[in-house]
C-alpha cells in the first residue's frame, strides 16, 4: 500500500466514552484510526478504553502508532475509564485535560460523543477564534449528527454573535478520508482583532508515565 503523508504529527480526537446506538459510530470510529495509521499520525486522546475513545485507541495503537491519553487523576480508575492504551499524561483538573490534548496536538477531530465531546470541541474552537492556536479542527459529521450543531452556529451568525471568519474555524465532512482531506488543505484565517493568549497561558505541567507504550 502506497504511504500518505501528512502536515500533521499528531492529531487530537475528541469522542464519546459511549459507543452510540448505530453501528455507523462505531464504523466511523475505525476508519478514522485506519486513516490515520495509514498517514502516519499518532493520536492524542483523552484516555481510557471505553466508548468510541476506547475502539480508536486500540485499533490506533495495533496500528503501530503511538497512542497519547490525557486523563484527570479523579478519572483515572479503571472501573470509570477502562485500561489505559499506550502512554497516559496524568493531570490535575478537566481544564489542565483540555490544554494538554491541545498543545500536544497539531489538529483536532471531533467524532460523535456527548457533552464532554461537545464541551471540548467548542472550547478549542474558541482558542482558535481568539489566536492562541491555528490549528484546524474538523467534524466528523457521521450521518449527519452534527447538523443541528452547525445549523445552530450559522444562526450565531445570521445573528451577529459569531463572525463569517470565525464560522470558517470549522471544517466538516461525512467520512474520515473526506475530512483528513479538508483538514490537511486548512488554511487558518482569523478576524483583525484576537488576543496575545498563547499556549503557556492555559497550560500547566503535567506529570507523565508510559506503561507498555
Amino acid at each position: 500500500m502506497e504511504e500518505t503523508k501528512s502536515r500533521f504529527r499528531r492529531i487530537c480526537v475528541f469522542c464519546g466514552s459511549s459507543s452510540g446506538n448505530k453501528t455507523t459510530y462505531h464504523d466511523a470510529a475505525l476508519q478514522l484510526a485506519h486513516q490515520l495509521v495509514e498517514r502516519k499520525i499518532d493520536l492524542v486522546y483523552g484516555g481510557g478504553s471505553v466508548g468510541l475513545m476506547g475502539l480508536i485507541s486500540q485499533a490506533v495503537h495495533d496500528g503501530g502508532r503511538h497512542v497519547l491519553g490525557i486523563i484527570p487523576k479523579s478519572l483515572a480508575t479503571r472501573e470509570i475509564t477502562g485500561e489505559s492504551i499506550g502512554e497516559v499524561i496524568t493531570v490535575s483538573t478537566m481544564h489542565q485535560r483540555k490544554a494538554e490534548m491541545g498543545r500536544q496536538a497539531d489538529a483536532f477531530i471531533a467524532l460523535p460523543g456527548g457533552y464532554g465531546t461537545f464541551e471540548e470541541l467548542l472550547e478549542v474552537i474558541t482558542w482558535s477564534q481568539l489566536g492562541i492556536h491555528t490549528k484546524p479542527v474538523g467534524l466528523l459529521n457521521v450521518d449527519g449528527f452534527y447538523d443541528s450543531l452547525l445549523t445552530f452556529i450559522d444562526k450565531a451568525v445570521d445573528e451577529g454573535f459569531v463572525s463569517s471568519t470565525a464560522r470558517r474555524i470549522i471544517v466538516s465532512a461525512p467520512t474520515a478520508p473526506q475530512l483528513l482531506q479538508l483538514l490537511e488543505e486548512y488554511v487558518p484565517k482569523h478576524d483583525d482583532f484576537v488576543s496575545k493568549m498563547v499556549w503557556d497561558d492555559i497550560t500547566e505541567a503535567p506529570t507523565s508515565e508510559c506503561d507498555s507504550c
